[in-house]
């Protein structure tokens, strides 16, 4: 195995790497930290893995020393010599030159049985990639992101949490959520404003609730918290229901009409969804 070099500084200092703000570049130092992604991503030689931004390939060195193949996707342009040189060595590396939100994963998967997603997320375009990896029915297993605390938090929190909204139900309708641990700025250059956390996303064979209708199921969480502090009642009259047809989607799905959208679990925005399609569906 080749000797895995991991002196961020050094590589930055080498090669006068100018941090590109817009980008939200922030490269990891610590190696307790990138151990844990790996390890909490549970990689192994059989797995290919998908790393999204690898920056200068410090992570992705840890990465190929335990899968099968990295297939690293970077969009600066400026990175791309540094990584070629970098990690010329190892020849189950392969470097994407692509923009992480435009790619067809499932062209980089193929036939690949066991593949999972790993990243180190910028602020910006955490909701974003997350949407698109886990609506695009792409064939993986799992994906573990380093992202912002806050950010973080929103996607594990459950109903009755002030952090919980309609990321975390995207995130828990197609997965199961573990935070592996959390990331310090001065773990980072240079160093973020927030702390960090490492979660892993693995993908469940089916969906926690099976909606009649994905779409309305989606439209209704994302009315319910517009406006947080409203009602459940005056959330959804976005969906030009009669008064008497609300009144009835509420009480055959048995929930209370003055809740917010915020006490709702999963399973009840499910079935309040399906009690609205059916009304609808009778219109």
């Amino acid at each position: 195995m080749n000797t895995i070099n991991i002196d961020t500084k050094q590589i930055v200092s080498k090669y006068g790497f100018k941090f590109t703000k817009s980008l939200g570049q922030n490269f990891l130092t610590d190696e307790s930290v990138l151990m844990d992604i790996v390890n909490g991503a549970a990689v192994n030689e059989e797995d290919m893995v998908i790393e999204i931004g690898p920056g200068i390939g410090t992570l992705t060195k840890v990465l190929l020393s335990k899968a099968k193949m990295v297939n690293a996707v970077e969009l600066d342009s400026k990175l791309i010599p540094i990584l070629e040189q970098e990690l010329k060595e190892y020849s189950n590396f392969k470097l994407i030159h692509e923009d992480a939100l435009k790619i067809d994963y499932n062209q980089l998967i193929g036939d690949e049985k066991s593949v999972k997603i790993v990243a180190n997320l910028p602020y910006y375009i955490t909701t974003p990639i997350i949407s698109h990896l886990l609506t695009g029915g792409y064939n993986f297993k799992s994906l573990t992101v380093m992202i912002q605390k806050e950010v973080a938090e929103r996607i594990a929190s459950k109903e009755n949490c002030k952090a919980y909204g309609a990321l975390s139900l995207l995130v828990q309708y197609y997965c199961d959520v573990e935070v592996i641990r959390k990331v310090p700025p001065t773990s980072f250059i240079p160093q973020p404003k927030v702390d960090s956390l490492v979660i892993r996303m693995d993908k469940l064979d089916t969906p926690k609730v099976q909606p009649k209708s994905i779409e309305l199921f989606f439209r209704i969480i994302r009315e319910s918290f517009n406006m947080r502090r409203k009602t459940l009642w005056n959330s959804l009259k976005g969906l030009k229901l009669s008064s008497d047809n609300m009144t009835e989607a509420f009480q055959v799905a048995g929930i209370d009409p003055v809740r917010r959208g915020e006490t709702l679990s999963i399973f009840e925005f499910a079935t309040l969804a399906d009690c609205i399609y059916d009304i609808l569906g009778e219109k």
